[in-house]
């Protein structure tokens, strides 16, 4: 697995999100994941709302439903009003918890958590399904966050990932300045590849169903973002004196975004969707 260099903490995370949260929100919208791209077509709203719905699918007709690391919510939304289910998220964030709890929920129920997975007092064997969506790389000690995953689990229930991974021999120079510095810029405590998710899975006794590498799919997304970005810099005196400002630590993720676009051009970076079943 590929560590920062500096560790990331959850309060570390969490200020980085609660003090990006008006541009997360003009870059991504609701939805803080990739977009999945099938036709080339797609908008990036609507390749966002694709990928969200194929999280959805893979959860099925789960009554109680745990979203780890949910956002603005917006996923958590998508299941409760397809499924009706009832879902609790989890985010460490205080500004991403407040705006997810203004939004109504048609049909189901979203309960919004501000709580660090590793710290969560949900009662064993109490959800039928756990989603994670580009958020278990923000996490620590990687066995353990899936063990909490399959101890919620009740038996039969599902686990769905969508994992941010490398691949599985990146080259020296590509963790130089590609991979470290993402975990690092992007407050990750560390990326492994897509078989080292596999074994974290089966290591929590959960038995794999789906695996599928959507690293083409979703790569299209990094530009999309950096041409926000530029746009953002164009026009928005605020968002360049954020960036000029060499006391904002989390300035460097305009640098980041980069990156990201060459890491996937690359193939240094990995994107996979995983879903597993607990016996």
């Amino acid at each position: 697995m590929i560590v920062p260099r500096t560790p990331s903490d959850p309060a570390a995370v969490a200020a980085h999100y609660d003090r990006l949260d008006a541009f997360y929100r003009e870059l991504w919208g609701e939805h803080v994941h990739h977009g999945l791209w099938t036709t080339g077509r797609e908008t990036p709203e609507a390749a966002a709302e694709a990928l969200a719905a194929r999280v959805v699918e893979a959860v099925g007709e789960a009554r109680e439903v745990v979203d780890v690391g949910c956002g603005y919510g917006a996923t958590s939304r998508r299941i409760a009003e397809a499924t009706g289910a009832a879902v609790t998220a989890l985010t460490l964030s205080e500004a991403q918890a407040a705006y997810a709890r203004r939004q109504p929920v048609a049909r189901g129920s979203v309960r919004v958590l501000v709580q660090d997975w590793l710290q969560n007092d949900l009662p064993k064997a109490s959800a039928d399904a756990v989603v994670a969506v580009e958020s278990t790389t923000h996490m620590p000690e990687r066995e353990r966050v899936f063990r909490e995953m399959a101890r919620v689990l009740r038996p039969g229930g599902r686990l769905v990932l969508c994992v941010w991974a490398t691949s599985e021999q990146p080259r020296a120079w590509e963790i130089r300045h590609l991979l470290e510095p993402i975990c690092r810029e992007g407050r990750l405590a560390g990326m492994g590849s897509l078989q080292e998710n596999r074994a974290w899975l089966a290591s929590a006794g959960l038995a794999a169903e789906t695996d599928e590498d959507w690293s083409r799919e979703v790569a299209r997304t990094w530009t999309v973002v950096a041409r926000r970005v530029v746009a953002r810099l164009a026009t928005d005196r605020a968002t360049r004196q954020f960036v000029r400002d060499a006391s904002e630590a989390d300035r460097v993720f305009a640098l980041t975004v980069a990156r990201l676009r060459l890491a996937f051009a690359t193939g240094a970076m990995r994107y996979g969707f995983l879903v597993a079943r607990k016996p």
